[in-house]
């Protein structure tokens, strides 16, 4: 007798080959079996007119925050997701004194003891608490770097710089998958290229992913492109390129000649792959659209420099033009009324939900990059943005790149409770129901079983998990069931709190958590190792 038996299903098994009729039985939390099935089962689901395809693997997403408060997940799980991949730039440990009390003061809606030190600590902190999904998380070079040298834009010593790399050999040893840096953002921005090569060789040595929100999407985008392959060949290390775009109306040509460097790069040997979540907006903050010398030492000294007339001419005059020194995301926008502002701490700021940068500086009778930085005093916070700087083409395009895994570079959702306190970008509800409705079934840029390949076994190949993202006798047994005809995404930038439907059941480690399209309220998500564990140097 089987724990779990599904029936009739049409099996898309992550290897990108063409479907197949079959059963899919599943023991304790493993697949026992796939084929024509006689037995019986505990419990038995009919897949007929279904697909039946391993969970899918969010490849980056920010949902650190919103799984303690919620461990449902409920808007990924809703669409396949079965393991997130958190920790860009500044992961959850490692964390001294001084970062917990700085990320407590920091804390917006969602407030939580730090009950951690260690990013193993938090991930399984996680798991005790209860969560639905396998949660796995890069270490962040830039938290790192916060560990040793606070938020100081200088070079660490030799001494400094050996702490920073123990540090990283610690969260691979304990399972991390590789370390992650986000590049356009202060601290992560401070560091050199010598500095990232020495981080990366270290997690090198335990065969982690160096995972990398580029210098540069824009002005400078082939330079970063080129940053980031010196980075991977000189340390030795894999490398994935996060959420891939190029940004800013002029820039969108450039997409065509990274493209080709990519894959020039990976026909001679280099392991470099991406991802990319399947919108034509980004959604960041407003420090997105200043340079790190204005945020240097932390957000205390960010907003005590907004307040300074000097700095906030110097400001006005250097956010008006492109730069190849920093990335600005205003510019890119082309103007206020491209950045939309969706998420305050202040109460006081909450009615402002929604509406752009133009919009809010119009109430106030102000200039735009003048509002900007009084919403970041008035907020106490970076302000949760979205920026339209991409082309619809170039999202298209990315679809089709064989080596591009997706994610949703968003936390995890409901629309109910301090969710709704703030308007998130709609790829926290849809990126993947869009990815299989819009561009699969719709537009046809991809057939579904190369769709279910990248949103499986790829990224758990690239990652270097252990028995994730196939159907086979023997691996995990996290599943979807869904029907290819309907799965559709909903939310929008107007409307974000939106579930997407189409998908029917989702187990993970073969226990049901969606049945029916309503969420079971089981929470066997575990934590996932990288290959760092598994070499058992712990």
């Amino acid at each position: 007798m089987y724990d779990v038996l599904i029936r009739n299903g049409l099996i898309y098994d992550g290897s990108g080959q063409a479907p197949f009729r079959a059963d899919l039985a599943i023991t304790g939390d493993a697949v026992a079996e796939v084929g024509r099935i006689s037995g019986r089962g505990h419990l038995e689901l009919d897949a007929a007119g279904l697909a039946v395809s391993p969970g899918f693997i969010n490849m980056m997403c920010w949902a650190n925050e919103s799984l303690i408060y919620d461990g449902r997940s409920q808007s990924d799980i809703r669409q396949g997701v079965t393991l997130e991949i958190l920790g860009e730039g500044f992961s959850m440990g490692p964390l001294n004194d001084e970062l917990k009390a700085y990320m407590k003061e920091r804390q917006g809606d969602i407030q939580y003891d730090i009950e951690w030190t260690t990013l193993r600590e938090y991930l399984e902190f996680l798991t005790r608490r209860g969560v639905s999904p396998n949660v796995a998380s890069f270490v962040g070079a830039g938290g790192v770097r916060a560990n040793v040298l606070g938020f100081a834009d200088r070079r660490p010593d030799s001494d400094e710089l050996a702490q920073m790399q123990a540090l990283v050999r610690q969260a691979m040893a304990e399972g991390a998958v590789g370390l992650s840096a986000a590049l356009i953002y202060a601290p992560d921005s401070y560091a050199d290229t010598a500095e990232l090569i020495a981080l990366a060789s270290a997690a090198a040595e335990y065969d982690g992913l160096f995972a990398v929100h580029l210098r540069s999407e824009g002005e400078t985008f082939l330079e970063a492109l080129e940053e980031f392959l010196d980075i991977v060949k000189q340390s030795g290390i894999r490398g994935e390129i996060y959420h891939l775009k190029a940004s800013g109306q002029r820039n969108w040509p450039k997409l065509e000649k990274v493209i080709a460097r990519v894959e020039a790069a990976r026909a001679a040997g280099l392991p470099v792959t991406a991802d990319m979540y399947t919108y034509h907006a980004s959604a960041t903050g407003l420090d997105a659209m200043m340079p790190g010398w204005v945020q240097e030492g932390g957000h205390k000294a960010w907003v005590a420099r907004l307040r300074d007339p000097e700095v906030r001419e110097r400001l006005k005059r250097e956010i008006a033009l492109p730069s190849a020194s920093w990335e600005n995301s205003y510019h890119e926008a082309g103007d206020a009324s491209k950045v939309l502002c969706v998420s305050f701490k202040n109460e006081a700021l909450k009615p402002l939900t929604g509406k752009s940068l133009a919009e809010i500086a119009a109430l106030r009778g102000a200039d735009p990059v003048e509002t900007a930085m009084d919403l970041v005093i008035e907020d106490d916070s970076r302000v949760g943005c979205v920026y339209f700087t991409m082309s619809e083409d170039n999202v298209r395009r990315e679809i089709q790149l064989p080596w591009v895994s997706f994610c949703s570079d968003s936390a995890s959702l409901a629309p109910e409770g301090i969710f709704l306190r703030s308007n998130p970008h709609p790829r926290a509800y849809g990126s993947f129901a869009r990815l299989l409705g819009k561009y699969v079934r719709d537009e046809g840029l991809i057939p579904l079983e190369e769709a279910v390949r990248r949103l499986s076994a790829l990224p758990a190949d690239n990652l270097k998990l252990d028995r994730r993202g196939r159907l086979l006798p023997g691996y995990f047994a996290d599943v979807v069931i869904f029907d290819p005809a309907t799965i559709q995404d909903h939310a929008t930038f107007d409307k974000p709190h939106q579930y997407a439907t189409g998908v029917r059941d989702v187990l993970v480690n073969g226990v049901p958590v969606l049945r029916d399209g309503e969420h079971t309220g089981a929470t066997p998500g575990r934590v996932v190792d990288g290959p760092g564990r598994k070499l058992g140097r712990h």
